[in-house]
């Protein structure tokens, strides 16, 4: 299988398991304080809708931190597990792990720190509820910068040593 076929893969499995993850995560809340409304299918991807108006501004606060959360967490595990990783047979299993990395430690402080104020908001207008919004952005800034370099002093060089493999 050609580095092109694998970057493909791995591309489409980070995309899949980011909005698992992160929706997955709304969903479960959404499920567990009996809001949940519906997942919408849109443009950019899906989205779980609530009953907003059933909830109050701490459990909406909630759900809407809870997917940045769950992706960070799941970004900070495959960090720990990059050697492990890096030790598979297969190139496949280790170009999904490094893009699902990738998405899992960068794209909530991406979105939530610098471009949510283009895209309508999001998961930032329920943060914002309980945390002033610029306040929120330079926390999701921080991290940003911080998973930023986590990514490549940590990830990139134990994936590059794996590939050469």
């Amino acid at each position: 299988m050609s580095k092109r076929v694998r970057q493909y893969i791995g591309l489409i499995s980070a995309i899949a398991a980011y909005y698992l993850v992160h929706e997955g995560a709304h969903l479960i809340y959404a499920l567990s304080i009996t809001t949940f409304k519906r997942i919408r299918l849109g443009g950019l991807g899906m989205q779980i809708a609530v009953y907003a108006e059933k909830m109050n501004n701490k459990q909406l606060w909630i759900f809407c931190v809870v997917g940045s959360v769950a992706t960070l967490l799941a970004g900070y595990v495959l960090v720990a597990l990059a050697d492990r990783i890096g030790k598979s047979t297969s190139k496949v299993f280790k170009a999904c792990m490094y893009y699902i990395t990738i998405a899992m430690l960068l794209l909530d402080p991406l979105y939530l720190s610098l471009l949510c104020g283009f895209f309508g908001g999001g998961d930032m207008n329920g943060i914002a509820l309980l945390v002033p919004e610029m306040v929120a952005r330079i926390g999701y800034g921080v991290l940003l910068v911080v998973n930023g370099l986590v990514f490549f002093k940590v990830v990139l060089p134990k994936y590059q040593r794996a590939f050469a493999q």
